[in-house]
């Protein structure tokens, strides 16, 4: 069980994420390790400068993309007022970190293992691919509308076997779930682990459900305290019950979630 902190850091960098990461919005964001050790792939970190003062309010998740002894590494896409004012931290500022939070996703080494990432979904496989004890059993497939060069798609390239398909036009989406298809298919007896956009983790759980292929799926829930008092986040199970995607996930089996 890793050992939760919750500190000051200073920040070590921010910028955008490559040539075109400033005009898509989509950045990178480093930290100071917290003193996290053991962080399971898909977990999450909430982070909240001390300068916002009571405005914005609540602090912003986000996952954890690489947790390195010296460092952890965040990817973002500026969605609002709080991702928005991450851009304009400076480093050495401080920012307030509590983690690491969450359920992660399933390491099976003797399983093939297929990760879909939907654009910003693809940061926490970075840890993953970087973690694994077989990552020769690991192929990611990346659906995304920016340019690859906005995303840690490279870094992934670096470890492990990957995809990617660019949505252009609405007419590329059955595209894209048509090689989806093909590729959760081809996992069969194997594992499916997918973060993104809920209409993909959607689409992962149906076509898992119909090849047969056990999957897990990272909800991007909006959350405000990361640590189950808030009930900001809570997503319903299949019994109808809620469930609080802070603690109980973000990461759950497939079967586990209503999507």
């Amino acid at each position: 069980m890793p050992h939760r902190h919750c500190r000051d850091v200073p920040v070590l960098a921010v910028a955008p994420a490559g040539p075109e990461g400033l005009a898509n919005g989509l950045w990178r964001l480093e930290l100071e390790n917290p003193g996290f050790t053991g962080v399971k792939p898909g977990q999450f970190a909430m982070l909240r400068p001390p300068a916002w003062g009571f405005d914005p309010l609540w602090a912003r998740p986000l996952s954890i993309s690489r947790a390195l002894d010296d460092r952890i590494v965040f990817h973002f896409l500026v969605a609002g007022r709080g991702t928005a004012a991450f851009t304009r931290l400076a480093p050495g500022e401080p920012v307030t970190v509590w983690g690491p939070l969450g359920q992660g996703f399933a390491v099976e080494p003797g399983a093939p293992t297929l990760l879909v990432g939907g654009g910003i979904g693809i940061a926490p496989f970075v840890e993953y691919a970087a973690t694994h004890p077989t990552p020769g059993k690991l192929a990611l497939l990346f659906g995304h509308r920016p340019p690859r060069s906005c995303y840690p798609y490279d870094e992934l390239g670096a470890m492990i076997a990957v995809e990617s398909f660019q949505d252009k036009t609405p007419e590329d989406i059955p595209r894209f779930v048509e090689l989806l298809e093909k590729r959760i298919a081809e996992h069969a007896g194997g594992l499916v682990l997918a973060c993104g956009p809920t209409p993909l983790l959607r689409s992962v759980k149906n076509l898992a459900d119909k090849h047969g292929v056990r999957a897990q799926v990272s909800l991007e829930n909006r959350m405000a305290c990361g640590v189950g008092a808030c009930l900001g986040c809570v997503a319903e199970n299949p019994e109808g019950h809620r469930v609080q995607t802070c603690v109980k996930g973000p990461v759950f089996w497939a079967d586990k979630v209503t999507l």
